[in-house]
């Protein structure tokens, strides 16, 4: 489940990214609370404006478990920044997360395509992306933004979800469901 963002759940999603299997691998990073409530703060200002769009991954029982975000947005393109923390890793709410925000985004917004930088080391962030159905590789359909984010060496793979092939991947299940509950 997502929601958006707020302060009330800043010391929570502090002391979840902390942790050293996740801290490393998030984008906007807090050495103290008070520093991520500030960059929360930010974060709420910046979607007010329409410069992002960030949400907080909720577990069963309402929790923050971690964030999922839309960052650099610019002419319908946006960069994807999901960190989940550690307790919670191998339980799915990664790629419910993921389904729900895509879900958000391509219905109820203009962005066109959502960018996905994976440092080519990050197993478990390669893992995760794989598995979406519906997800390209950008090395070479978008040379420009992996040059961008390549600037001193090759340290990303680019992927991308396309607004098409989200959508022609979400009819194509649909169709196939309806199939599959016909009576012959």
């Amino acid at each position: 489940m997502l929601k958006t963002r707020d302060l009330h759940e800043v010391p929570v999603l502090f002391e979840l990214l902390s942790h050293p299997d996740v801290f490393p691998y998030v984008r906007q990073k807090a050495m103290t609370t008070d520093e991520f409530y500030f960059i929360t703060k930010q974060t709420m200002e910046a979607e007010e404006n329409g410069e992002l769009i960030s949400r907080t991954i909720l577990d069963e029982y309402h929790q923050p478990i971690g964030t999922i975000n839309l960052f650099d947005i610019e002419d319908g393109h946006g960069f994807l920044a999901t960190w989940i923390g550690q307790p919670y890793f191998n339980k799915g709410y990664n790629k419910m997360a993921k389904e729900q925000f895509f879900e958000e985004v391509f219905y109820n917004t203009s962005i066109e395509t959502i960018f996905m930088k994976v440092r080519k080391t990050n197993a478990r962030s390669l893992k995760a992306v794989l598995k979406i159905p519906y997800v390209a590789l950008g090395n070479t359909v978008y040379p420009e933004v992996y040059q961008k984010i390549n600037l001193q060496e090759e340290v990303y793979d680019l992927f991308t979800i396309s607004r098409e092939h989200y959508l022609s991947y979400q009819q194509f299940t649909a169709n196939e469901a309806a199939v599959d509950h016909e009576v012959v």
